[in-house]
């Protein structure tokens, strides 16, 4: 569980990101979480874009993305979610 000053720190590293997976009409797929899962094991902060065809940027989207993956949630801003995973590499330096 992340801290409120580690993930204000997360979401001033965020800020800059690119969105670099997208979730569509189709939803949460399997192949979809396998790219989140890669994405987490790369990069440890990623910034998910959800695709305007899509109206399902809930609650239970979140968490299902969050459980399946072993990720935290950090923020959500308009239609972009930022997801946070520890790696062993530790590339980010929590406070």
């Amino acid at each position: 569980m992340l801290k409120a000053n580690q993930k204000k720190q997360l979401k001033a590293l965020a800020h800059d990101l690119k969105p670099i997976i997208q979730i569509g009409k189709d939803g949460l797929s399997d192949n979809l979480l396998t790219t989140i899962e890669q994405a987490l094991k790369a990069h440890e902060l990623i910034k998910i874009s959800v695709l305007q065809n899509n109206n399902d940027i809930t609650e239970e989207l979140i968490l299902d993305i969050s459980s399946r993956t072993r990720s935290e949630f950090v923020f959500k801003i308009g239609r972009q979610l930022i997801f946070y995973r520890a790696s062993k590499q530790k590339l980010i330096k929590l406070v």
